[in-house]
């Protein structure tokens, strides 16, 4: 029996497959798909996603996508993972892509044995993705989908090499964690183990999506960011920008609204901080030599305590100085 000819057993005219991409990641959407396939039109070479090549795959994605009578790919975000844990928030996603075909189908068939609890009638069917062709179908579609999805977040981040290992645990990804920290599209709730063991925090979702609102905040100011998360023996900076004839080394500091805090963000960055960001200045400066005149500001995230989402930023410019208060006469290059 071939995978049309298990979906023609059915007996129902206008049913959807479901299947998702993504869960098992430490980075980035679970997404997932819906699709109605035409039945008296078969589609060649639909597959598991997992048995076909990249190639095939995006070739078979313009074929189902002109082809279906409907479909729809949804995700769900990694602060909702972490929020709702990776089963509901797959669920989520699942409901999502149904919910948005454009043509309702009478039943959904669904890859996998937990019901994800649907708008219309399902059923489940274990690897039901090498059974089903709408199965299939909706498997190369989330597949795809989630590919495409982690190059874009590449070029956010460069850093972390997504595209070559698409979020997965990979030793590559391990080791870009370990030099990096975890991006605001990490899934913190996958890593908490992960930076328990290695003495670290996961209020590290906090920081980076402070260090992300602050990287927007200056680029819609005209600046222009040149380093996130700059790093060397003397110390870190979390973003560089130029603007106006200054070199502006920033230091991000987030926090939730209603948190203590102190009179003015400056007063968070203390001697020893300022010092480290300092010689990490001096370092960058002798490796990117410029002439534009140092900047020291330090920007500040308000986030909301309810989904962590970015409710103001205040930036202080000029924040510090180095001086003798925090061993700037060391400094000879400013």
């Amino acid at each position: 029996m071939t995978l049309y000819d298990y979906d023609r057993s059915l007996g129902i005219p206008c049913f959807c497959g479901v299947d998702e991409a993504g869960r098992g990641p430490l980075a980035g959407d679970v997404y997932a798909a819906a699709v109605i396939l035409p039945l008296d039109a078969e589609i060649p070479g639909i597959n598991d996603s997992k048995k076909l090549t990249e190639k095939k795959r995006e070739a078979l994605f313009a074929e189902i996508t002109a082809r279906a009578e409907s479909f729809c790919i949804a995700s769900a975000s990694a602060e909702e993972i972490d929020r709702l844990n990776i089963l509901q928030a797959t669920f989520l996603a699942m409901r999502r892509a149904v919910g948005g075909l454009g043509k309702r189908p009478a039943f959904a068939l669904v890859d996998g044995n937990r019901n994800p609890q649907l708008s219309v009638p399902s059923r489940c069917l274990v690897k039901g993705d090498a059974t089903s062709a709408s199965i299939a179908a909706a498997s190369i579609l989330a597949k795809v989908a989630r590919d495409r999805s982690m190059r874009e977040l590449a070029e956010a981040y460069p850093q972390y090499a997504f595209e070559k290992h698409k979020g997965y645990g990979t030793k590559e990804h391990y080791a870009r964690l370990d030099e990096y920290g975890a991006s605001p599209v990490h899934r913190m709730s996958f890593l908490k183990k992960y930076f328990a063991e290695k003495g670290e925090t996961p209020s590290l979702r906090r920081g980076q999506a402070g260090e992300e609102a602050a990287a927007r905040y200056l680029s819609e100011r005209g600046c222009r960011l040149l380093e996130r998360n700059y790093r060397c023996m003397g110390g870190e900076i979390d973003l560089i920008a130029q603007r106006d004839g200054f070199l502006i080394f920033c230091e991000v500091k987030a926090r939730k609204l209603g948190d203590p805090q102190l009179s003015r963000p400056a007063e968070a960055v203390t001697p020893q901080k300022q010092r480290r960001i300092i010689r990490a200045a001096v370092q960058y400066m002798q490796e990117h030599p410029s002439g534009l005149q140092p900047r020291f500001d330090v920007i500040e995230a308000i986030l909301s305590p309810a989904d962590g989402s970015v409710l103001s930023i205040e930036q202080t410019p000029d924040a510090f100085a180095p001086d003798e208060r925090n061993g700037g006469r060391e400094y000879a290059a400013f």
